[in-house]
């Protein structure tokens, strides 16, 4: 049987934010998120708010004890929603996350990618770094993954900027979200150990 972490365990603080787990009341940040043509713009196409509601009931899922899944995340200032961020298995032929494969009492089967979206008032700002950063290091410390993955559209240089700024290596192109030209970024354990051998 798994261990199930506690709530405070899943809930991750960094200097300027704070990240919990995904929740139905979390549905207007997903709105705000998902239905804005500038934020979706190297994701996916815009969503209507009617399908984010309907897709809640996927996106509040935790695998593996709570390791897996969606963290709101929440500027400490001001109280404000800004985004998400996600520990959540990267699909490789299909244009979304299959759900499926978060469930309570295991790992996913496919690999695991580290990722955000915030809404453009939060951009510029380096809240995306802090983000990565922190979702990589809980990765790190409390999961037994033995690496965590990055994709990107091969446009997207900020995001690449980010992923490379939190030590995550460059691989290449390779398949994931239905298309071939995606990019792809890795940190495997060792990565990690050594990144943080000195600190």
């Amino acid at each position: 049987m798994m261990e199930l972490l506690s709530e405070n365990t899943l809930v991750l603080e960094t200097e300027r934010l704070r990240l919990t787990p995904f929740c139905p009341d979390d549905v207007d940040i997903a709105q705000d998120v998902m239905c804005d043509p500038k934020v979706m713009l190297f994701v996916a196409d815009a969503m209507t708010p009617e399908a984010v509601f309907e897709n809640m009931f996927d996106v509040v899922k935790r695998g593996a004890g709570g390791r897996i899944g969606i963290w709101c995340i929440t500027r400490e200032d001001t109280g404000q929603k800004i985004g998400y961020g996600v520990l959540t298995p990267v699909p490789i032929d299909e244009s979304d996350t299959d759900w499926s494969q978060v469930v309570p009492d295991a790992y996913p089967r496919d690999q695991i990618e580290v990722g955000y979206l915030l809404v453009p008032d939060a951009w510029r700002q380096g809240f995306a770094t802090e983000v990565c950063a922190r979702l990589l290091r809980f990765a790190f410390e409390r999961t037994e993954l033995p690496e965590v993955v990055a994709t990107t559209d091969p446009d997207n240089l900020k995001s690449q900027h980010v992923l490379k700024k939190c030590g995550m290596r460059p691989i290449g192109q390779k398949r994931a979200y239905g298309y071939d030209d995606v990019e792809w970024f890795e940190m495997t354990r060792r990565d990690w150990d050594a990144q943080n051998a000195s600190k």
